[in-house]
């Protein structure tokens, strides 16, 4: 108290305190949207920017132009390996036709396709993660 019998203004805080800045830039239509998100929610500027941001703080910030560019070769590579599977299916009822077939080859071609399919699985477990991961 000072000497009238008043505080000298509200009390400090002590926890939670933001000390922190961040500068961002922003072109004439990000800023309009920006500008248009804080009318609608009626949230500042500031609290608006403080919020989307951090209400997605787990998910991860991927490059969608690199990830593309991975998945494509990943899924060439898949079809690649599914063409390699019909043509050795193809072989083997040519050569069951013909009485050929020997065991050996049958199981060697089904411990390939099992390890494709877990290969598939595990593709798609992967998939699935990051994409959750991202939010989409």
């Amino acid at each position: 108290m000072n000497g009238r019998g008043r505080t000298k203004g509200r009390p400090q805080m002590l926890a939670g305190k933001r000390s922190k800045k961040i500068d961002a830039r922003f072109t004439e239509d990000e800023y309009a949207i920006i500008c248009e998100l804080e009318k609608t929610l009626g949230l500042t500027k500031t609290e608006l920017i403080r919020q989307r941001l951090l209400s997605n703080a787990g998910l991860l910030v991927l490059n969608a132009k690199e990830l593309i560019v991975l998945l494509d070769q990943v899924g060439a590579e898949m079809g690649r390996c599914g063409n390699n599977i019909n043509q050795l299916a193809k072989y083997a009822n040519i050569l069951k036709k013909r009485g050929m077939l020997s065991p050996v080859v049958i199981e060697r071609f089904n411990v390939l396709f099992e390890q494709y399919l877990k290969n598939q699985q595990a593709l798609d477990a992967s998939l699935r993660k990051v994409f959750r991961m991202t939010g989409v």
